[in-house]
């Protein structure tokens, strides 16, 4: 019986000190922090303490003491005692002597220097033909419940006569129970990534888990946290671009000094400190890279980024002595809850952050269970092979999930886990997944996405939003009623339509169609439709453009010069050329305009006319990235320029066929984000109609001012992509060109709630019309002399409402300075996306 007490007192001794941390902070001489300080243990094990200074000691069974060292500070050892779990050391600075004097570079310039000379040989992308390796993931969002104080606390009122008691709150003591049985969330995934020089680099991910999900959100899994290589021009982080340490202009943008020189496996490496020049630059981050010494390739990197969000990320690489190569072995992603005055809202929950503050500093706020919660990914690769034949299968999808990839069952998972999961992992998945079922959280994702996109699921059908109201100066009110067929109809046919009544013109439109789905993998229908309605003059719709949900389309609130068409349509759309879409389709339509108009061609004057047209409409993203999902395909990263093109062509003598014409259409996006949050973008925009083209088939530009007198009659709202300044059929073209140019400054803070962002903005246009004459009882100008506006956005200046004011000028600007200007309200729907 002693000798069983004496055992139990044993291992009862070891499970306390096993269970020990310790915690602290390193100051210098001037009582900041010392980032990436060095912490030696006695035990042989070494810590780098983080940019705050701050550093944890999870296990201190067998550390005794320990010692802190910082370049140009005097090192220092600090003993462990008994009941002490937090140690503020301050480093005192080396008083200089003459022989400690550098005379000359600093020399961390010159290994980074020779960093960046080195990169094409050192990464494994351009250095090797091939490589294949897998990847185990695992992501959780959790807390430490020994963080959380975990107490009810009572909450009071005070006024002028005390205190009065209001509530209990009991927010953290909840928290606290539930983090101490089960992790917040959490998933796993098992990839292949494989990549040779030809094809370039592509995922597939074999196996994935989501907590709670039968079908996982396949946005999510696409989500990039970080990026593969640290070779690249711009290191991602949390889908957001900073300039690379080791970039070609990075000395240019960074400080860099020699911390230590350490072993990393038998190879020695520096340890160089790099931090932005500016530090009030927002788009920067802070860390260490482990330079190797002969090599000068990356054995290690640390990246930090401390705004809103506190992110950190450690890459870890492994040696291969017959590829001479450093290549990546594991990954550590973490975010934290960072330091900022302001509250945040996403999808309309507000996240309030507090100031930071150390353990051995007065509090200046009290922090709340929340604030200790964090994300966490841990990546381990394994199976890697170099130089072996690789083959990718559709190299232009960067992420292919297989379609069981959703089902592997548990036994699956256990080879690829490093440790086994932990209480709280497995009951993570089992609370989750019962607590996802019972209040249908996983239906109510998919309603919020559809709802987004501008549809409400109805069962087999989604209601499609964008029918319920609209308004025009020719219609008036327009109500209708319209939607869609979705999967749980069938994931094969597709059914469509709509109906809408005009209160102005006391009339009906309708439309119906159907899709039969061919392949799968190429997105390609076969599908065909019928429509009695109405379309705006000059107007040019691009097939492949997808109709974006708005609360309000505020163009068509001064519009009055429409045309009715009833058209029978034949289409196949289609994905089947790499990272393209396309529709190819044939229709006639019979037009009548719904005004005083009459076209001359071929010695006949038409009042009316029907046209048979054949037409393809190609969307072509070159630069962007794609996910293919068992339900389909995914542009996981929109990329630019991106082009399309449209080509349509009547083909006389076929079905009653008017009129012999063609049309050329053509447009390119641009879009380039800044580091500092700025954002320009350009949109080029021509087109070019040859032979008999009425005045419903030219080019109008999208003009949205009302051509009344004063400029205060004239103010509506800011359409998207319009000359705001150029009146309603006031230009028309038979070939154009048009150029839209936008700079976004970064957000000005003028009041607590008022952060509007400026805009500038410059529209151009050029163009030309033949055959002027034979468009009877309808006048127009042209644009020869070109067309030229520019104007200054307010955007999100209060609630989403905004402010701007455009300017007309060059040849086609009007002689009174008071007609040249257009004011404009806009208004910007947050959903925190």
């Amino acid at each position: 019986m002693k000798r069983f007490f004496l055992l139990m007192f044993f291992l009862f001794s070891i499970l306390v000190n096993a269970q020990h941390p310790v915690s602290g902070i390193v100051r210098g001489g001037n009582d900041k922090p010392l980032p990436f300080a060095t912490i030696h243990l006695n035990n042989g094990k070494t810590i780098i303490v983080d940019v705050d200074g701050k550093f944890i000691i999870e296990n201190t069974s067998d550390v005794a003491s320990f010692t802190v060292s910082y370049t140009g500070y005097l090192s220092e050892q600090i003993h462990l005692k008994a009941n002490q779990k937090f140690y503020a050391v301050k480093l005192k600075e080396k008083s200089q002597q003459l022989d400690e004097l550098v005379i000359g570079e600093n020399p961390a310039l010159g290994i980074i220097r020779k960093t960046i000379a080195t990169k094409n040989s050192n990464d494994p992308e351009k250095k090797l033909n091939s490589f294949q390796f897998k990847m185990y993931n695992k992501l959780i969002i959790t807390a430490n419940p020994d963080s959380i104080a975990g107490k009810i606390d009572s909450i009071f009122i005070y006024e002028k006569i005390g205190a009065r008691f209001k509530k209990l709150d009991s927010s953290d003591f909840k928290l606290k129970k539930i983090i101490q049985k089960q992790h917040l969330y959490q998933t796993e995934k098992v990839s292949e990534i494989q990549f040779n020089k030809k094809q370039g680099r592509k995922e597939t991910i074999l196996a994935t888990r989501m907590a709670g999900f039968k079908q996982p959100i396949y946005e999510f899994i696409g989500l990039q946290l970080q990026s593969f290589s640290v070779y690249d021009e711009k290191i991602v982080l949390f889908e957001t671009k900073y300039a690379n340490p080791i970039a070609d202009d990075a000395l240019d943008h960074y400080n860099y000094k020699i911390l230590d020189t350490v072993f990393l496996g038998n190879r020695k490496a520096y340890m160089i400190h790099f931090k932005h020049k500016n530090q009030k630059k927002k788009s920067k981050i802070e860390g260490i890279l482990y330079i190797d010494k002969e090599s000068y390739a990356i054995a290690k990197s640390i990246y930090r980024f401390k705004g809103i969000l506190d992110i950190s990320s450690t890459n870890y690489f492994s040696y291969h002595k017959e590829e001479e190569t450093w290549f990546p072995e594991k990954n550590v992603f973490k975010i934290v809850k960072g330091s900022n005055k302001d509250d945040v809202k996403i999808l309309g929950e507000t996240i309030k952050f507090t100031d930071e503050e150390d353990e051995d500093t007065p509090k200046k706020q009290s922090k709340s269970g929340s604030d200790y919660i964090y994300i966490l990914s841990e990546s381990k690769n394994f199976e890697t092979e170099f130089n072996k034949p690789v083959t990718i299968k559709h190299p232009f999808i960067a992420i292919d999930i297989n379609e069981e990839a959703i089902s592997k069952n548990e036994s699956y998972w256990t080879p690829f886990r490093k440790d086994s999961l932990d209480i709280r992992s497995i009951k993570t998945y089992s609370t989750l997944d019962s607590l996802v079922s019972k209040e249908g959280y996983e239906q109510k994702i998919k309603i919020g996405r559809k709802v987004i996109n501008g549809f409400i699921p109805l069962g087999p059908i989604d209601l499609d939003l964008r029918q319920l109201i609209k308004y025009n100066n020719y219609e008036g009110f327009r109500f209708g009623l319209g939607g869609v067929t979705n999967d749980n109809f069938s994931k094969i046919v597709r059914l469509n339509g709509y109906g809408a009544y005009g209160l102005k013109d006391d009339k009906f439109k309708f439309s119906i169609g159907e899709a039969t789905r061919l392949d799968n993998f190429t997105s390609t229908w076969l599908g065909g439709s019928y429509t009695d309605d109405i379309q705006e003059i000059g107007s040019t719709i691009f097939e492949t453009d997808r109709k974006k949900f708005r609360l309000y389309d505020p163009r068509p609130f001064n519009l009055t010069t429409f045309y009715s068409h009833k058209t029978w349509k034949a289409y196949i759309e289609t994905r089947f050329i790499p990272k393209t879409e396309s529709i190819w389709q044939f229709s006639r339509t019979n037009i009548d305009p719904k005004f005083d108009y009459a076209f001359y061609a071929n010695g006949t004057t038409y009042t009316d006319y029907t046209i048979s047209m054949a037409s393809v409409s190609l969307q072509w993203n070159p630069f962007s990235s794609y996910m293919h999902t068992p339900s389909g395909r995914i542009e996981s990263e929109k990329k630019f320029p991106k082009f399309t093109f449209q080509i349509s062509k009547t083909l006389p003598g076929v079905f009653g066929n008017d009129l012999d014409f063609a049309k050329f259409d053509f447009k390119t996006e641009i879009e380039k984000q800044y580091l500092d949050g700025q954002k320009t973008t350009f949109l080029v925009q021509a087109g070019i109609a040859v032979g008999e083209i009425p005045i419903t088939h030219l080019y109008s530009i999208s003009p949205n001012s009302i051509d009344r007198d004063a400029v205060l009659q004239r103010i509506n709202f800011a359409g998207k992509n319009s000359f705001e300044t150029m009146r309603f059929n006031e230009f028309f073209s038979s070939e154009y060109a048009a150029l839209h140019f936008k700079h976004a400054f970064r957000k000005v803070k003028l009041f607590k709630k008022i952060n509007p962002t400026f805009v500038a903005v410059t529209r151009m246009a050029v163009g030309s019309a033949r055959e002027q004459d034979n468009h009877q009882g309808f006048d127009y100008k042209t644009l020869e002399d070109g067309y030229l506006e520019s104007g200054l956005e307010l955007n999100n200046i209060f609630m989403g409402l905004g402010l701007s004011g455009f300017y007309r000028y060059g040849a086609n600007g009007f002689p009174q300075v008071q007609d040249n200007i257009a004011i404009k309200v806009s208004y910007v729907l947050d959903l925190g996306l």
